[in-house]
């Protein structure tokens, strides 16, 4: 459904720096980075498109975080929502909504909501069952 999603960013390497752990939680592999432009992008596995894209706003005017609007990313298990949430908050990111189940989305929803340092919403959810136990 999508080629790719970009995220305007006011700080390129206050914004590469908690993007970077995020996306290697999730393990989604960066495809470019160029920050003379400034602007990096990582790709959905198996690849090569949609594409999740950082950078400068092209219009060169500052960048405003969107009220209502959040990106949602998926995560393979509920063990990667919870690394990807720990990444965001370790590099940046300010808590929106703690990974857990969210059943009033669905029975097996679990997702945690934080925002980036330049106030974009986001998500990380997986919509598998628990993995069994190992015990």
């Amino acid at each position: 459904m999508f080629s790719h999603v970009f995220i305007g960013v006011g700080d390129f390497d206050r914004a590469l720096a908690f993007y970077a752990p995020l996306m290697a939680a999730l393990e989604l592999p960066q495809r470019f980075c160029d920050p003379s432009r400034p602007w990096a992008g990582w790709q959905s596995v198996p690849g090569p498109r949609p594409l999740f894209l950082i950078g400068r706003p092209f219009d060169d005017m500052a960048h405003a975080a969107g009220n209502g609007q959040m990106t949602a990313f998926l995560a393979g298990s509920r063990a990667m929502v919870d690394a990807a949430h720990a990444a965001a908050l370790a590099h940046g990111g300010r808590c929106e909504g703690p990974p857990g189940l969210r059943p009033h989305y669905h029975e097996h929803y679990y997702g945690a909501y934080f925002r980036d340092p330049d106030g974009n919403k986001l998500c990380v959810a997986c919509h598998s069952p628990a993995a069994p136990s190992t015990d």
